[in-house]
């Protein structure tokens, strides 16, 4: 794995990835893959994108000894990566701020984007407001229901927000609509894609600017500990904060990386959002080719989890490539796993979590108490669970 360069010249990690798209959006694809390629060779892109990732974002994000809740589990030490501490509460504004800057450096004047748990919605916001671009968000109607808080923050943001009432009204149906939308305005839309996914070069693309997290990382981990955790653990959807933790990591050996999808009610039924973990096959979903939730007619599934931001039934391809090559190793976390993780979280370090790092969090209370009291686990805590408050109080029955 020494030297690691996927994806290849045609967009796939593996057996996954590529460009699975209307011929309308070929060249759109082919404009962003040049303008990106040249970007990636400018000092000056980088330097104004960590100009805007100190000075907007406040960044570097800390890392955090969460003493009183390894205490409680008893075994390893636990740290976080808080991505819940950025401007708009989450990992996302990481790639909208690149995305935005490499908008601006195509000249679009327009953004869209599809959002699901609306952090990646109020980071695409967030940015088209920082530089004057107008902004609409494809998000499921169910989503919307769910997530009203970041909704009504996208529109004073001044983003349209586009509720999506088809199919199963969640980031899948958003995903669907917005590229159908980008189809139709190619020439002055901007599609910023939030996860790391859909069709090439985007998975490249998210993973670069997402990778900011692991680099971070690396780096204070050495200043705080003098070495690197034993495990490195994140969420995944999509897989974007998860790419982006994984990602500087792929070549040191001795670091075992965790990647937790939502288990819903279980894997052993249908109603969950873990591609990997239930074995589902190879399919093509929003222009990428990846592991794919469907039934034997290659029709794609309904999902669910408690977290919208993880309710999607497919994978970014680096993340199946990853689990095809045993790098990473992919578990699930079901709903009351993922709750009793938010609400550990709040009680023992007075930290509340969004949903969907809870299902990351839910893994390390099962292991670390199998672990010694030397050994590290960190885990990147992807966003604050504010936008959660009335999912899980209409769960716990409070009505707020």
């Amino acid at each position: 794995m020494t030297n690691y360069q996927a994806p290849d010249a045609t967009g796939f990690f593996g057996e996954h990835g590529g460009m699975y798209v209307a011929e309308t959006l070929i060249p759109a694809l082919q404009e962003l893959a040049q303008a990106y390629r040249e970007a990636k060779q400018d000092p000056e892109f980088w330097a104004e994108f960590h100009r805007d990732l100190k000075y907007y974002v406040g960044r570097p994000s800390s890392v955090y000894h969460a003493k009183r809740l390894s205490e409680h589990l008893g075994g390893a030490q636990i740290w976080l990566k808080r991505e819940d501490l950025n401007h708009t509460g989450a990992h996302k504004i990481n790639n909208a701020i690149g995305q935005a800057l490499l908008a601006k450096r195509m000249g679009k004047k327009r953004v869209i984007a599809e959002t699901g748990a609306g952090q990646h919605g109020v980071a695409s916001a967030t940015v088209a407001a920082r530089f004057g671009m107008e902004c609409y968000v494809y998000m499921g109607a169910d989503d919307i229901q769910r997530q009203a808080p970041n909704v009504f923050r996208m529109k004073l943001l001044g983003a349209n927000v586009v509720s999506v009432d088809s199919g199963s009204r969640t980031l899948k149906d958003a995903m669907n609509e917005a590229m159908r939308e980008w189809v139709a305005r190619v020439d002055d839309t901007f599609y910023i894609i939030g996860t790391a996914a859909g069709p090439a070069p985007y998975p490249e693309m998210v993973r670069d600017f997402q990778c900011v997290i692991g680099n971070e990382v690396k780096e204070q981990m050495y200043a705080e500990i003098g070495r690197q955790p034993d495990v490195a653990v994140a969420c995944v959807g999509g897989g974007s904060n998860a790419i982006g933790l994984f990602y500087p990591y792929i070549n040191e050996k001795n670091v075992r990386l965790i990647g937790v999808e939502a288990g819903g009610l279980g894997v052993n039924t249908p109603n969950h959002a873990a591609p990997i973990t239930s074995q589902a096959p190879i399919g093509v979903l929003h222009g990428f080719r990846s592991y794919l939730m469907q039934d034997e007619n290659g029709q794609v599934l309904g999902t669910h989890s408690v977290s919208a931001g993880l309710d999607y039934p497919g994978i970014g391809p680096e993340h199946s490539y990853l689990s095809d090559i045993g790098r990473v190793q992919y578990y699930a976390a079901n709903d009351n796993a993922a709750l009793q993780a938010f609400d550990l979280l709040c009680l023992y370090e007075g930290i509340i979590p969004a949903l969907e790092s809870s299902h990351a969090l839910a893994w390390v209370i099962e292991n670390a108490p199998k672990m010694s009291k030397e050994q590290v686990i960190l885990v990147n805590l992807s966003g604050r669970g504010d936008k959660d408050i009335n999912t899980v109080a209409k769960l716990k029955g409070i009505d707020l």
